[in-house]
């Protein structure tokens, strides 16, 4: 494993990537396909299909429990933190057509206002030109979401959904990309949910929901603690 560390905004946010993780993605592939179709998720904003994992799934939540035992002396030392909590975790593939997304998949997110809440994204198959950008709201300046400034985010984002069209794949309007990182196949990227951050969906990108063809990621979020 090659880990290094990505500072991103006026905040010097740590971002960490680490390449080589586990070597064999395409067992994880396997596991993934076996578990196929994935449901949508009632209630997200995901433009896609999960298939969330928990302990009766096997070698599936056994690959992820080993991926987290990884990549835990990278997110100890970058954020700070003497150990976490797994919250959630699933298979997850993009399959919204950009003219088909609500407004609010049109825009960069946050996952969390809790700076202890952070995301281990999973690259498991190769999609040339997507990744993970991170960004700034233009209206606000906010680049990590808190409890004190979630409100003018949310209003602003409202005030400026209607002048964006499709995925966010970089700066516009609305908003400042201000990192990226490249998908590449074993890749994983660590980041804290309240950073404003988007998937980068290029528009020949396949959205399609068989896990042998589609963007296939593994998404865990964790708690600090």
């Amino acid at each position: 494993m090659t880990p290094r560390l990505l500072r991103v905004g006026q905040s010097d946010s740590p971002v960490v990537i680490v390449d080589d993780v586990i070597g064999d993605t395409a067992a994880v592939i396997d596991l993934a396909a076996a578990m196929a179709p994935f449901p949508a998720v009632a209630g997200s904003y995901y433009p896609g299909v999960r298939r969330v994992l928990t302990p009766a799934d096997g070698a599936a939540h056994g690959y992820a429990t080993a991926l987290l035992q990884a990549v835990a002396p990278f997110i100890g030392g970058a954020f700070d933190v003497d150990g976490f909590d797994w919250i959630e975790g699933s298979f997850s593939m993009v399959t919204t057509q950009p003219s088909a997304l609500a407004a609010a998949q049109r825009a960069p997110h946050f996952d969390a206002v809790d700076p202890g809440y952070i995301a281990v994204l999973h690259y498991l198959a190769d999609t040339p030109g997507s990744g993970t950008a991170f960004y700034r709201q233009r209206a606000t300046g906010i680049e990590r979401v808190d409890a004190g400034n979630r409100e003018a985010l949310v209003a602003a984002a409202r005030r400026d959904s209607e002048r964006l069209i499709g995925y966010t794949n970089a700066s516009n309007a609305a908003f400042d990309q201000i990192g990226v990182v490249e998908a590449k196949r074993d890749r994983v990227v660590i980041y804290q949910g309240c950073l404003l951050h988007s998937g980068i969906i290029p528009a020949d990108m396949p959205l399609s929901a068989d896990p042998r063809v589609g963007r296939l990621t593994t998404n865990l979020f964790i708690q600090a603690r």
